[in-house]
């Protein structure tokens, strides 16, 4: 640590970990993204599933368990036959969609920067 810089903020506890922790998996974000922009806050599961190409669906369901668990997203179960189930983000889980839109904006207006990365070995790129 530099002289004088304040150790707390680098904790392992500390807000900028647990944002990077929160995303770490690029399905959240992508899920957040795909239920504000393309679903009005709400899809069923077959629906997100279509909207993520590349996603398996016990990646899907792992994911939403998580998002569940965490509080972003509710999981409402339809009395139909068979049952649906629907997904839909919280108040929690609508604080999140600026930041996510924010850095998938600067995504596509920096495509060109992107492409200049070496390859990743988790790129599919």
């Amino acid at each position: 640590m530099k002289p004088g810089s304040n150790e707390a903020e680098w904790r392992e506890d500390c807000a900028p970990r647990r944002v990077l922790e929160l995303f770490s998996t690029k399905w959240t974000s992508m899920i957040l993204h795909a239920l504000h922009k393309l679903h009005d806050g709400a899809a069923r599961t077959g629906v997100l599933e279509r909207s993520l190409p590349g996603i398996s669906k016990k990646m899907l369901t792992q994911t939403l368990k998580e998002m569940e668990r965490t509080g972003l997203i509710t999981r409402h179960v339809h009395a139909t036959r068979p049952p649906a189930v629907e997904y839909r983000l919280t108040p929690l889980g609508e604080r999140f969609i600026e930041p996510v839109e924010m850095l998938y904006a600067w995504g596509r207006d920096n495509a060109d920067a992107l492409d200049a990365l070496g390859e990743r070995s988790t790129s599919r790129r």
